[in-house]
């Protein structure tokens, strides 16, 4: 005896039911794949905090190479760049991004946050992601050591030449993590809420050499402190560390968001984008 058949409409809403109940995917780290949200990735009609607008946050002063004229909403530098062609990959054209400011040290502690998401080369870890959400990595690290080409430091071609020296970075980075997990200095290492205090006390001799990100090592010395050389980059710096994209604890961009990096990351576009602005920082010699 054949069963009786279901009216067409309470089939297709028994379906909805199911999927609006399935379990969102999610990576092992917690945060929705791209795969579980492409479905509300539509171009320009994400939940923002303005609706129509991507709102972005990076830190003030912005600093090259990462942005120029410490101007984010340009496009110029590798972050600004970066951050634009993430917003068009949204559906986001310039005109319809706005940048706010956001101090490196309130973009990765917990709470509301003031973007839809903060490109400031904060590093991946598990430690943030206990606070915040972040993408896809779009741009692997590595920390090099930099020094004045008068000082002891500057001849230094290991780890242990370093210990000894007095060191310094900025505070709440992998920079600094990187000072006192892998070089392990006797001495405390300065430590300085931005760059532009770090590269002060460089030049005044208040520490004998600074640890930074690569890029930046390249631009301090071949722009800011002209008598200062790249001594060489930290062997552990290469193991996979990688600048993420901040977001909210839980946001629903997340997913959509790391999607457009690894969109970027597939077609060339970041790799391109790295040479046009970060061409400079091309290699160091190794310290081990």
């Amino acid at each position: 005896m054949p069963l009786p058949r279901k009216p067409l409409a309470a089939l297709l809403l028994a379906g909805a039911v199911l999927a609006a109940c399935a379990p969102q995917d999610t990576a092992s780290d917690g945060n929705p794949t791209a795969a579980s949200t492409a479905g509300g990735c539509a171009p320009g009609a994400l939940p923002t905090r303005a609706a129509g607008t991507l709102t972005i946050g990076t830190d003030k002063p912005a600093y090259e190479p990462w942005f120029a004229e410490d101007a984010p909403a340009n496009g110029k530098g590798f972050e600004s760049a970066v951050a634009h062609a993430v917003a068009e990959k949204l559906g986001y054209p310039k005109e319809k991004v706005t940048w706010v400011v956001a101090p490196f040290g309130t973009a990765t502690a917990p709470g509301p946050k003031n973007f839809d998401f903060d490109i400031n080369q904060v590093s991946i870890s598990a430690e943030r992601r206990q606070a915040v959400d972040f993408s896809s990595g779009y741009y692997d690290v590595r920390q090099a050591v930099i020094a004045l080409k008068s000082s002891k430091a500057a001849s230094a071609r290991s780890l242990a030449d370093l210990r000894g020296a007095k060191l310094g970075a900025q505070v709440g980075t992998t920079s600094l993590d990187a000072v006192t997990d892998s070089i392990r200095p006797t001495t405390r290492p300065a430590v300085f809420d931005s760059n532009d205090l770090a590269k002060a006390a460089l030049r005044n001799g208040q520490v004998e050499a600074l640890v930074v990100d690569l890029p930046t090592a390249f631009y301090i010395t071949g722009a800011e402190v002209t008598d200062a050389q790249v001594v060489g980059q930290l062997a552990g710096s290469a193991k996979g560390e990688q600048f993420g994209l901040v977001l909210d604890k839980g946001s629903k961009l997340t997913g959509c968001v790391s999607g457009a990096v690894d969109a970027l990351r597939a077609d060339g576009t970041l790799a391109k984008l790295e040479k046009q602005w970060l061409s400079d920082a091309v290699s160091a010699p190794v310290l081990q």
